[in-house]
C-alpha cells in the first residue's frame, strides 16, 4: 500500500513483511531448520574433480563438513569477529568455508579473482584479514606480494587443502565451536563485501546475520515457484564474491532445491547439459551473448532470415499479440527450426533465468519468454543484501525490475533517485562513517544512486545512474543506459559508452565483439578481418550506423546519437574497465579515451 510521506520525496511504496527478525535468527539457525526437518535432503550436487558426474551432498553431510571446517578455522587461530578472506573461483568449497566461518562468528571477506594487487592490499588492510583461503598458487603468490600486518597465513585449496583445515581442528573441542555459535545474534557482523565500484576506492559493505536471514527467507516465500519447490535445480557460475550469487546459494541451501557450482563460463554449455538446471542466475550480458551467438551460428542468407523470423514469432508469442490456427502453426515451425536449438543449449529443464546487475532489454526478455525461458529481472545492490525488488513468475511486467519484496519500502526523490528501506539494508560501510552518512539517513532510507520510475502497481523501472546522467550543452538531460542497452543487442557490439555531457550533441564509444565478428562477417558474405580492420570497414560501419538509427528512432532528436567512434580493443576486467559483474567503469573509460572523445567533437568546433 502507499503511505503518505512529506518533504522532498514522493510517497513510498511498501510491501508488508512476511519475515520478522529476532536475536536468535542467525545464518546457522536458518540452515538448521532444513537439517532438523529433512536431514536426508540432497541440497547440493558437487561436480566430480574428473569427468562430468555430479555427486549428491545431503544437508546432514554438508552440516557435518561445515562443523569440521569451523573447528579447523578456530585451530588456525581465528576467533569470532576476526576476518577471513576467500580468494577463489565459485566452487562447493567456497560455499562450505563461507558457511563454516559464518557459523562461528568469523567475518568473511570475499575477493574477486580479477582484483588487482592494489585492490587486494586495500581489502586485506582495511578489513584486517587474518587468514586468506585461495584455490591456486598464483592467487597465493599475489596475496604474499601485498602481505599486510596481521595476516597469519594463506591456505591453498589444492588436492589436500580442505584436509589441512580439517587437521587444524583435531584438537579443538566441538563445544568451543558450539559456544561461539550460540553467542551469535542477528546483529552479529557476517561479512564485509568490497564493492568493485565504477569509480574510486572500494568501500567495504558490512552485512549482518539478520540481513542474510531476512533476505533469504523473504525470497524463499515470495519466489516459491522459482527456488523453493522440490525438484528446483540452480546452477551457479557467477562469482560467489558477488552478493547475488552468494545469496542465491543460501536460497538453495535453506529451501527444497539443489545447488550446483561451476567456476566460470568456459564450459558452461556442457555443465548445463550434465547438471540440468531448472533455473540460472545470470547478468544481462550473458543473455545478450547467448542470443547473438545463436544468431551468428544460424549463418547467412535464408537461414539468417529464418532465425530472425522465428525470433519475431517468439516476441509475438510472449506479447500475446496473435492467436488462432495460423499463429499456432507458425509457433510449431519456429520451435522446430530455431527455438528448440536455443532451449537445448540452456537445457530442456531450464524454465527460469534470474537476471540481476543491470537492466535487460525488453525485446530480449520477450524473445526468451516466447521460446519458453522466463527471464525474471530483480534489482538490488550489495548494500541491500541482494534483491530489494523482484518480478515473480506469473506476476511481472517486462522491462521492470518488479515490485518491492515483502518488508521493503521504495520511494523516489524529486530527481527520480531510488530510495530503499527495510531489514536487508546494510548497517553501514566498514570504518567509513562519512560514506555511510552520504547514503543512509536517520530514518533508515538508503540512497541507491539509481534513477527510476514506479508505476501505479508498484513496479520499478531503473533508467540509469544519477551520476551518469548527461546534460548536453543545450540543457537536455539524457540517460545513457537507455541508449546503451539497446545498442548492446547488436551482434557486432560488445560495449557502448554514450558521451555528451556539456557537449553540443550525444556521441558514443563502441567496442566490437571479437567473438561475434567472424560469424557476422561470414553471414554477410564479407571477407575475414580483425577488429582493427573492421573498425575501418565501410560495411561494418554502415551496419553499426543502422543499429544506431534504430536506437535513435526510440528517443527524441536531442537524445539521439549523432556520431560514434570504434574504440580499439574491448573493455574487460583485466584492463580495469569492467567490474566483476560486467558493468562498465564509466569514469575510467571517459578518462582513458578522453582524446578520442574530443575527436568526436572536433569537426563541430571547426565549423563554429
Amino acid at each position: 500500500m502507499r503511505l503518505s510521506q512529506g518533504g522532498t520525496v514522493k510517497d513510498p511504496w511498501r510491501e508488508a513483511a512476511t519475515v520478522t527478525l529476532e536475536p536468535h535468527k542467525t545464518i546457522p539457525w536458518m540452515i538448521e531448520h532444513r537439517l532438523k526437518n529433512r536431514p536426508d535432503d540432497v541440497c547440493i550436487e558437487k561436480k566430480s574433480r574428473f569427468g562430468s558426474r555430479w555427486l549428491p551432498v545431503t544437508i546432514s553431510e554438508f552440516h557435518t563438513d561445515a562443523h569440521r571446517i569451523s573447528r579447523g578455522l578456530i585451530g588456525l587461530g581465528l576467533r569470532p569477529g576476526d576476518s577471513l578472506a576467500i580468494f577463489a573461483a565459485t566452487s562447493y568449497e567456497w560455499s562450505l568455508i563461507d558457511v563454516a566461518a559464518l557459523s562461528v562468528g568469523i567475518v568473511v571477506v570475499p575477493i574477486y579473482e580479477s582484483d588487482s594487487a592494489e585492490q587486494i592490499r586495500w581489502i586485506l588492510e582495511d578489513s584486517e584479514v587474518k587468514l586468506v583461503i585461495t584455490d591456486t598458487a598464483a592467487h597465493a603468490g599475489l596475496v604474499e606480494s601485498v602481505r599486510t600486518e596481521g595476516l597469519l597465513s594463506t591456505v591453498i585449496l589444492d588436492d589436500d587443502g580442505l584436509s589441512s583445515i580439517y587437521q587444524a581442528g583435531n584438537d579443538v573441542q566441538p563445544s568451543v565451536a558450539d559456544g561461539y555459535r550460540a553467542a551469535l545474534t542477528s546483529d552479529s557482523l557476517a561479512t564485509i563485501i568490497y564493492t568493485s565500484g565504477t569509480t574510486g576506492q572500494p568501500k567495504g559493505v558490512e552485512l549482518t546475520h539478520g540481513n542474510f536471514v531476512f533476505s533469504t527467507l523473504t525470497i524463499m516465500k515470495s519466489e516459491r515457484e522459482l527456488i523453493n519447490e522440490p525438484g528446483t535445480r540452480v546452477l551457479l557460475f557467477l562469482p560467489l564474491a558477488h552478493i547475488m550469487a552468494r545469496i542465491v546459494f543460501f536460497y538453495g541451501l535453506c529451501s527444497k532445491g539443489r545447488i550446483g557450482h561451476v567456476g566460470g563460463t568456459a564450459n558452461l554449455i556442457a555443465d548445463i547439459g550434465t547438471f540440468k538446471p531448472t533455473a540460472l542466475l545470470v547478468v544481462p550480458r550473458v543473455m545478450e551473448k547467448l542470443y547473438n551467438a545463436a544468431e551468428a551460428k544460424s549463418g547467412g542468407g535464408t537461414k539468417l532470415k529464418i532465425f530472425r523470423w522465428a525470433m519475431k514469432i517468439a516476441e509475438q508469442n510472449s506479447r500475446r499479440k496473435h492467436h488462432g490456427l495460423v499463429f499456432r502453426a507458425e509457433r510449431l515451425i519456429a520451435n522446430k527450426l530455431v527455438w528448440s536449438k536455443l532451449t537445448e543449449l540452456l537445457g530442456k529443464d531450464c524454465r527460469f533465468a534470474v537476471s540481476a546487475g543491470a537492466p535487460m532489454g525488453k525485446r530480449l526478455g520477450h524473445v526468451f519468454r516466447g521460446i519458453g525461458l522466463t527471464v525474471i529481472e530483480a534489482y538490488g545492490l550489495t548494500e541491500t543484501t541482494g534483491p530489494a525488488t523482484a518480478n515473480r513468475p506469473g506476476h511481472f511486467v517486462m522491462g521492470t525490475v518488479g515490485q518491492p519484496i515483502p518488508g521493503t519500502a521504495v520511494k523516489l526523490s524529486e530527481t527520480g533517485e531510488v530510495y530503499l528501506a527495510g531489514p536487508h539494508i546494510m548497517p553501514g560501510y566498514h570504518r567509513n562513517p562519512e560514506a555511510t552518512a552520504e547514503v543512509l539517513d536517520a530514518d533508515g532510507w538508503f540512497r541507491t544512486g539509481d534513477v527510476g520510475t514506479i508505476d501505479k502497481h508498484g513496479f520499478l523501472t531503473i533508467t540509469g545512474r544519477q551520476k551518469e546522467l548527461i546534460v548536453t550543452a543545450g540543457g537536455k538531460n539524457v540517460a545513457p543506459a537507455v541508449l546503451e542497452d539497446k545498442l548492446r543487442g547488436h551482434p557486432l557490439v560488445s560495449q557502448v559508452v554514450v558521451v555528451g555531457d556539456q557537449r553540443p550533441f550525444v556521441g558514443a564509444l563502441i567496442t566490437v565483439d571479437a567473438e561475434m565478428l567472424p560469424g557476422w562477417l561470414a553471414s554477410h558474405e564479407l571477407p575475414a578481418m580483425g577488429v582493427n580492420e573492421a573498425a575501418r570497414d565501410p560495411e561494418v560501419l554502415a551496419a553499426l550506423q543502422r543499429a544506431i538509427d534504430r536506437t535513435n528512432a526510440q528517443v527524441s532528436r536531442a537524445e539521439s546519437i549523432r556520431k560514434f567512434t570504434i574504440v580499439p580493443g574491448d573493455f574487460t576486467e583485466d584492463n580495469g574497465l569492467l567490474t566483476p559483474s560486467l558493468k562498465v567503469k564509466r569514469e575510467r573509460v571517459l578518462e582513458r579515451y578522453g582524446a578520442l572523445i574530443n575527436e568526436l567533437y572536433e569537426d563541430n568546433r571547426k565549423e563554429k
